[in-house]
């Protein structure tokens, strides 16, 4: 599959009147964007002639963690079925979902997804890819076909991919044979290698891509795979799920008399490779032991919320230094601040308290962003930063309906009074957003109702 990018990548410089450089807000900022890099940030500057100006540019938001062919189920799961709802009957949904898709839904539907995401001020996505063979369980003739298509739609919307694909091989702990309905994610460890070499080739035409690891849980690996499969990533990031659901503790306690995260510390390499994706039940020890192995805690507010997860331990986390990030996962909302703010709305109705996230002092807003900035660029393997010689990923944020405040309170108003948005956004150099709508936005909304209107037929 040839893939093309589209968009604007040219020498241009953007004087911000204010830009979010290194963790604070720099005043009279001149940024100069060479192809996909910056080539200078020049602080307390005077405008010149040419320049484009901005009131507030910020770095572009990394998203952690993405399943990008559940968009298509976004808003189609929340009627209760005939008994109690939970993690287990969605993923029954789910699965459907996954059984029918073809490789151009799945690609129209990831294009889609990644579009709203560059909207939102997100600009790099981290793929936890496991919807990999054909209807049947069958290899396409390309074994990373469907990978293909993720890098395809990255490329057109010019959002740039950390590619994770996934090693699923079972249905429960301890080997328990894979369920029917899993048979499109189902690799050996032989085939998996295969995937992961065909996967770099695809990287290698899609610049700025990076490609790491999957094991999809402790649940779909043998100890011994989780080892071999996290040994493909090389030098790239290693992301899990773990601890999510309170039946997952349940269950890796009956098979190993380990709760998953005290267990995936005791028997695994972690460190600031990996990323515990959601981690939400945990002890206050293995919180804390967490945070100390350097590895990221990946975060899913709005999805962890809609599959009625459970709240993570953030104040506990961060005290011991821990990492986090954010991702969107099931994609059932596109939302940078709303990320954010559930994150610390649910800590607030957790802990009975207010500005959980912030320092004595500090703006929660600051707190919330900066973090999820150091932590997801950690965890995709980039930099997330207005730095010479890094990917131009910028954000500008629309003031203009509140223009009585400052610098400093702009990321409290964004993100807890939705004052502000994304108005004008460059990925890798390329302007995909202007006046808040992406520049392909048509032509991607209407393959996608398309792909839409075929799916839900069947």
């Amino acid at each position: 599959m040839i893939i093309r990018s589209k968009g604007r990548c040219r020498v241009e410089t953007i004087f911000a009147r204010n830009a979010w450089v290194d963790g604070d807000w720099a005043s009279n900022v001149r940024l100069t964007l060479d192809g996909m890099l910056l080539r200078s940030v020049e602080h307390d500057a005077a405008p010149q002639a040419g320049d484009e100006r901005h009131d507030l540019v910020v770095p572009g938001m990394p998203n952690l963690h993405s399943h990008a062919f559940q968009r298509a189920m976004a808003g189609l799961t929340e009627v209760r079925g005939p008994a109690d709802d939970s993690f287990w009957s969605w993923r029954t949904l789910m699965y459907k979902f996954a059984l029918s898709m073809t490789p151009d839904e799945v690609e129209a539907v990831a294009a889609q997804l990644y579009m709203e995401m560059l909207e939102a001020g997100f600009s790099r996505v981290g793929e936890f890819h496991y919807l990999h063979h054909d209807r049947d369980g069958g290899h396409y003739s390309d074994i990373a076909e469907i990978g293909a298509r993720i890098a395809a739609a990255a490329a057109q919307t010019g959002i740039s991919l950390t590619l994770l694909p996934v090693f699923y091989a079972h249905a429960g702990f301890g080997g328990a044979a894979p369920a029917d309905g899993q048979r499109r994610f189902i690799n050996s460890l032989d085939s998996f290698s295969k995937l992961m070499e065909r996967s770099r080739e695809i990287a290698a035409g899609l610049p700025g891509t990076v490609v790491g690891v999957a094991p999809h849980s402790l649940r779909a690996v043998t100890p011994e795979e989780l080892i071999a499969a996290a040994e493909l990533a090389g030098d790239g990031p290693v992301h899990i799920h773990v601890a999510e659901q309170v039946k997952e503790v349940e269950d890796c306690v009956a098979w190993s008399g380990a709760r998953p995260v005290e267990w995936l510390l005791g028997h695994a390499p972690v460190d600031r490779r990996w990323c515990a994706i959601h981690a939400t039940h945990m002890t206050a020890d293995e919180t804390v032991r967490l945070a100390r192995s350097g590895a990221v805690a990946g975060l899913c507010p709005i999805t962890e919320a809609n599959l009625g997860d459970g709240i993570f331990p953030l104040p506990g986390f961060t005290a011991a230094g821990g990492r986090f990030g954010v991702g969107s996962d099931s994609n059932v909302l596109i939302s940078v601040v709303e990320e954010l703010r559930l994150l610390e709305y649910s800590q607030r109705l957790g802990n009975r308290a207010r500005n959980v996230a912030a320092e004595p002092g500090q703006s929660t807003g600051a707190a919330l962003f900066s973090g999820a900035l150091a932590g997801g660029s950690q965890a995709l393997g980039c930099a997330a930063k207005l730095e010479p010689g890094l990917p131009a990923d910028l954000v500008s944020l629309d003031t203009a309906a509140v223009p009585y405040l400052d610098a400093a309170q702009c990321l409290d108003a964004w993100i807890f009074a939705g004052a502000l948005g994304p108005k004008t956004v460059w990925a890798r150099g390329r302007r995909v957003v202007e006046d808040g709508r992406h520049i392909d936005r048509e032509a991607i909304s209407a393959r996608f109702t398309a792909a839409m209107r075929a799916l839900t037929s069947t």
